[in-house]
């Protein structure tokens, strides 16, 4: 047996040996709960901070050295490090925020119990994702623990905020906290996920002209152009049904056009999330009146959520939909002298695409590890986004992988326990291969 193979072979041994280990830290991370107080606020269930203090002695009894700050008030990032060569460094990632439980009567089990029943254990973000947080941890541990001594620098993010939008990590990249490459432990349910589309939140605003409803017939029925003509209204939510219609036919076509392999054909769709019309724009960009009318509306504001593909960058997605936009205002006579604004980063939310190759050496060793303990992962693309892709856009390679679970974002949310030890094992595997053994 090589060195290698045996040196992993220890690793995976100590893992089995503290399975217990890593099933309870799961579930002690389960108890605290840790909900985004952007979804919902309450100090009973908003307990960021606590959880970071239960994890900061933890790496730091595993020999990394930790920083914490905040992020936003009450909310810190943990990042722990082990020293080592860069040109082998690797982030570890995975985020403590959960989003709210909902009706807690819906559960059938206590949502922040941490319960173990049936081989999976329950509980809000048991596999969204702190049981790949925990993961991380135990198998940096059982490296540490099975003697070995890594070649490169060996980084553990535990980040706020990738619920809302992912500026716990956003924040740790402004800081450089940086390495060659990241694996970031979303449940992938064994798989090897390399790449993800990007994302961007954008707002359309489109003005018409306010008018009185009662002459609305002189607004859409031509009229003598006499001298005692009232100015005539322009509708802006009639501006902006055609406005959807030409958008429903640009994503189709951006759809078709095209595709990357490892993500379904028409990812790049985008959602119109938000419309609010009616008259007078205010400071802050939305109309004041929208409770009556019997005002013809002068502004609409449209709110979507727009993807983009993995082979996609932001800047040329940004060009192609602001001349787009500028297109369809020139079918119009109104519009091509009073056209659309288009505000991008809206809440200040923006996912870079993560297109990392599938033979880079991080996902070749993910494979082989997860092969070796079972069923040989499919490589595909994440249809979702997460923190990856800020690292991604900072110019670190990334790969998204973990543990399996359902009811993620649901009810009765669960982590398999199974698939949560074999992930470590991969995880450890992956660890030593790309930092290297001294």
């Amino acid at each position: 047996m090589s060195d290698r193979n045996a040196a992993i072979a220890a690793v995976q041994a100590q893992i089995d040996a503290e399975r217990d280990w890593l099933v309870d830290l799961t579930s002690r991370m389960v108890r605290v709960p840790t909900v985004n107080p952007k979804f919902e606020t309450d100090p009973a269930i908003n307990r960021e901070a606590e959880l970071q203090a239960l994890l900061e002695p933890i790496l730091q009894e595993e020999g990394f050295a930790t920083e914490q700050w905040d992020v936003l008030p009450g909310r810190p990032n943990l990042v722990g490090e082990r020293p080592g060569t860069e040109e082998r460094s690797l982030i570890l990632c995975g985020h403590i925020d959960v989003v709210p439980v909902g009706a807690a009567s819906d559960w059938t089990v206590d949502p922040f119990g941490g319960e173990v029943r049936d081989g999976r254990l329950y509980g809000r973000g048991a596999i969204d994702m702190k049981g790949g947080v925990a993961a991380c941890i135990a198998a940096t541990r059982a490296i540490r623990r099975a003697g070995l001594e890594l070649e490169g620098r060996l980084a553990l993010h535990a980040v706020v905020d990738e619920e809302a939008g992912g500026f716990g990590a956003m924040d740790a990249v402004k800081r450089g906290k940086l390495a060659k490459a990241v694996l970031v432990a979303e449940p992938t349910w064994g798989d090897v996920l390399p790449a993800e589309g990007g994302l961007e939140w954008v707002r359309v605003t489109i003005r018409g002209r306010t008018a009185h409803a009662g002459w609305r017939y002189n607004e859409i029925y031509p009229q003598r152009h006499t001298g005692d003509r009232l100015e005539p209204g322009v509708n802006a939510i009639d501006l902006v049904n055609r406005f959807m219609q030409a958008l429903r036919h640009y994503e189709n076509d951006r759809g078709r056009a095209k595709d990357h392999p490892l993500v379904p054909v028409g990812l790049n769709t985008i959602n119109v999330g938000v419309i609010q019309g009616g008259a007078g724009l205010g400071e802050n960009g939305l109309p004041t009146i929208m409770t009556n009318p019997a005002i013809i509306p002068d502004v609409v504001v449209l709110d979507l959520d727009m993807k983009f593909l993995p082979n996609e960058s932001s800047a040329e997605v940004r060009r192609d939909f602001e001349a787009f936009v500028h297109h369809f205002a020139q079918t119009d006579s109104w519009l091509r002298d009073h056209p659309p604004t288009v505000q991008w980063e809206l809440g200040g939310l923006h996912f870079p695409a993560l297109n990392t190759p599938v033979d880079h050496p991080l996902v070749s060793s993910l494979v082989e590890h997860k092969t070796r303990l079972g069923k040989a992962p499919e490589i595909r693309g994440f249809v979702a986004v997460c923190d990856a892709a800020h690292y991604a856009g900072a110019g670190v390679d990334g790969v998204i992988f973990g543990p399996s679970g359902d009811g993620f974002h649901g009810v009765d949310e669960y982590v398999d326990l199974a698939s949560l030890v074999e992930a470590t094992k991969v995880i450890a595997g992956a660890v030593i291969d790309w930092c290297g053994v001294r």
